[in-house]
């Protein structure tokens, strides 16, 4: 009996360290099995990129684009197939704004455990419809909630597609997603250069988020950053 209960045990600490070993590459910013990530890069210029995720959707694709042409910075937006499709004309004032549009999956589903054919599926129609939009750069990936395992970064790696996540993510922490103010603090003292951030304002449920944009971007001016895409960060990273 007293061997039963040790293998016992040992199968089930076993079995807690894979779980624990595949949420970490699930879940992990910095890292995925296949291909190249980027969560921040590595440069001693203060160079920012902001970024947004989802939509586009009526409440905020225009208010986000209304702030950041008055304060006269490029932004990254990755955009979900199924909304693009909903709302073209919202993506097509993002691309003619000279904003860069990243691929956010078409039905913004976890892509954790899904067959190469849906991962397929999920980019390539939302590539179509980006390109729809008259947007001409590269699209860039990003995973919904940055999840990702097997079948997605194998797909990204066999296709040369560059996985971008974020190191600032203040809507993250719900006290402080619930006022702009505080949202505008957490992001401003965790921004270093070479920071990706990422906002999710797209929503009616996110008025707090957009009310955000403008302040931050002008506290974030104001410490001497200057705002560019997500492609030309890049740069940054090859050329250090």
């Amino acid at each position: 009996m007293r061997r039963w209960i040790t293998a016992v045990g040992v199968v089930l600490l076993v079995a807690v360290a894979v779980s624990s070993g595949l949420w970490w590459v699930t879940n992990a910013r910095g890292f995925q099995l296949f291909g190249d990530l980027v969560d921040r890069v590595d440069t001693a210029d203060k160079v920012v990129a902001l970024t947004f995720d989802d939509g586009p959707a009526p409440a905020g694709t225009q208010p986000l684009l209304d702030v950041v042409a008055s304060r006269r910075v490029p932004a990254t937006f990755y955009l979900i197939g199924s909304d693009l499709r909903r709302n073209p004309e919202l993506g097509a004032r993002i691309a003619a704004a000279g904003h860069e549009i990243g691929n956010h999956t078409y039905s913004h589903r976890r892509m954790v455990f899904v067959s190469g054919d849906v991962v397929a599926s999920e980019i390539e129609r939302t590539d179509e419809l980006i390109r729809r939009t008259g947007y001409r750069g590269d699209i860039t990936f990003r995973p919904p909630n940055g999840k990702k395992f097997y079948a997605l970064p194998h797909y990204l790696g066999a296709h040369h597609r560059l996985t971008v996540t974020w190191d600032v993510e203040p809507n993250s922490d719900p006290e402080t997603d619930a006022h702009a103010s505080a949202i505008v603090e957490w992001a401003a003292t965790r921004v270093r250069p070479g920071s990706i951030i990422l906002l999710h304002g797209m929503y009616p449920s996110r008025e707090q988020t957009r009310l955000a944009v403008g302040p931050l971007i002008d506290r974030l001016h104001a410490d001497g950053y200057r705002f560019v895409t997500v492609s030309d960060l890049l740069g940054h990273r090859a050329a250090g």
